[in-house]
């Protein structure tokens, strides 16, 4: 037998083999880090400009007041109004910030009932109706829904998914607009989609939508409120239950929000 003239015992090629493989394990992980690094910087970033907007408002509103604002009542209700709104908004923040990261470490524990989601949507339509009614946006469920969609989930959860995608739908949606909730009953499951005829969504920011803090409107957005974190929750809690949701969408056209849940 011809031995390798490298290396008599013949391991040469071996040892090169497995250096190289931990060379490129290595590089991968090296990639890994740089990646997740470049996210916490966004991350903070993100977070910290969230939060500065309304302290630097309340910070001017409180300013003004102390300049003498205070002694004239209207201006002195108007801006500690203001001042509520924006403290407001900074709960909101900490709030969902709390909720996805309890979502992503498992800590927020599902309680699963049986219940109709139908139903749960039009209780979210009352909640939204005069915010629908500012803009003119009619909410209704698609024609012939019945009652009777049953599912098997974590109702206050899937009631904050359907707050939030039913709220997007206002959110973006043109004056004198509507937004449809529609559920068709398939094998095992409910497949449940929120659609409007809105300002729709460019093809290539759909796969960022779920991201925190990512806004396809950012002025828009944040003129009418919102955490920036909406769309984070529903994934999160959608994952929690074992599915995820579909986005369709055309700019100038509308879109449509939908994911399937399990039936008892």
């Amino acid at each position: 037998m011809q031995l390798n003239k490298l290396n008599p015992f013949g391991k040469g090629p071996s040892r090169n083999r497995k250096a190289l493989l931990q060379s490129r394990v290595q590089q991968d992980q090296i990639e890994e880090l740089k990646k997740l690094e470049a996210y916490r910087r966004e991350f903070l970033g993100n977070v910290s400009h969230e939060l500065k907007t309304p302290l630097f408002n309340i910070q001017g509103y409180l300013l003004t007041l102390l300049d003498g604002g205070m002694n004239d009542p209207g201006i002195l209700k108007d801006y500690l109004q203001r001042s509520e709104k924006n403290i407001d908004r900074m709960i909101a923040i900490i709030g969902d910030l709390e909720t996805i990261s309890q979502l992503e470490t498992g800590e927020l524990k599902l309680n699963l009932i049986r219940f109709d989601i139908a139903a749960l949507t039009r209780e979210v339509f009352d909640l939204l109706e005069t915010k629908a009614r500012n803009k003119n946006i009619t909410l209704s469920c698609s024609a012939g829904t019945r009652t009777g969609y049953f599912v098997l989930a974590d109702k206050e959860r899937i009631r904050q998914v359907m707050i939030n995608l039913v709220d997007n739908s206002i959110k973006y949606g043109n004056e004198g607009g509507n937004t449809i909730v529609s559920f068709t009953e398939g094998p095992g499951e409910v497949e449940t989609a929120v659609a409007d005829n809105g300002i729709g969504i460019a093809g290539q920011d759909i796969p960022r939508l779920f991201e925190r803090f990512f806004r396809v409107d950012k002025s828009r957005s944040r003129e009418q409120g919102g955490s920036g974190l909406g769309l984070a929750i529903v994934k999160h809690i959608l994952e929690a239950h074992g599915t995820f949701v579909r986005v369709e969408s055309l700019p100038g056209k509308g879109s449509k929000f939908s994911f399937g849940l399990k039936r008892p």
